[in-house]
């Protein structure tokens, strides 16, 4: 069982910056495609960012409300995958997932169905 645990979400205000962090327990966790989600009151769980594991060249993909302001990065010798977001706006207020998909033949993917473990989120939250 993979356990992910999230940290690093707060209250800003718009333009300011946050870093969010997953940690995890598993020991092959560079084997593993990483993504963040998140979910706002009332909408649906949202693909935010993704990052392939080293066999795939760390690719990345992102969504494009958070292209130019989110960058997603990993550190596979502790185990976290970070997500540095900047220029926030109160649209990004959400609770924020990381997820992992075990599938090693799996290319980056963003839908929230192929990947297999989630941490228990982290409220960001953006004034105006």
């Amino acid at each position: 069982q993979v356990q992910l645990v999230e940290s690093g979400g707060g209250l800003v205000q718009a333009g300011e910056s946050l870093r969010l962090s997953c940690a995890s327990s598993v020991r092959s966790f560079s084997i593993y495609n990483m993504g963040w989600f998140r979910q706002a009151p009332g909408k649906e769980r949202e693909f935010v960012a993704a990052i392939g594991r080293s066999a795939f060249g760390l690719a990345t993909r992102y969504a494009d409300s958070v292209k130019g302001r989110f960058t997603i990065s990993r550190h596979n010798t502790k185990n976290t995958v970070y997500l540095q977001m900047n220029s926030l706006k109160p649209e990004d207020t959400a609770i924020y997932y990381c997820a992992a998909d075990a599938l090693i033949s799996r290319i980056l993917d963003q839908r929230p169905g192929v990947y297999d473990y989630w941490g228990q989120g982290t409220q960001v939250t953006v004034s105006s």
